[in-house]
């Protein structure tokens, strides 16, 4: 059985090139929608590049904190990815 730590993993490795995904949305896929903020802490701690944790984010649309170089570089990444405008 997997650990919900690996189940938000496997499904942020889910989210395609272009979209994004809220803590919230991945904290209900991985079967625990009131764990969103739990999504964060794991998310912070996330340092695996085959995960793409710069596709998570806030809830109202902002894009919170990027654990490898802050929001400017996520808002970046996700740009070059067509996610943002």
């Amino acid at each position: 059985m997997l650990s919900f730590k690996e189940k938000v993993l496997n499904v942020v490795k889910s989210i395609p090139k272009g979209s994004t995904m809220t803590y919230k949305e991945v904290a209900k896929r991985a079967k625990n929608t009131n764990a969103y903020r739990a999504v964060g802490s794991i998310m912070a701690k996330n340092f695996d590049p085959t995960v793409p944790c710069h596709r998570v984010i806030k809830s109202d649309g902002s894009f919170g904190n990027y654990n490898r170089g802050g929001t400017y570089k996520k808002i970046k990444i996700l740009r070059r990815e067509g996610a943002i405008k």
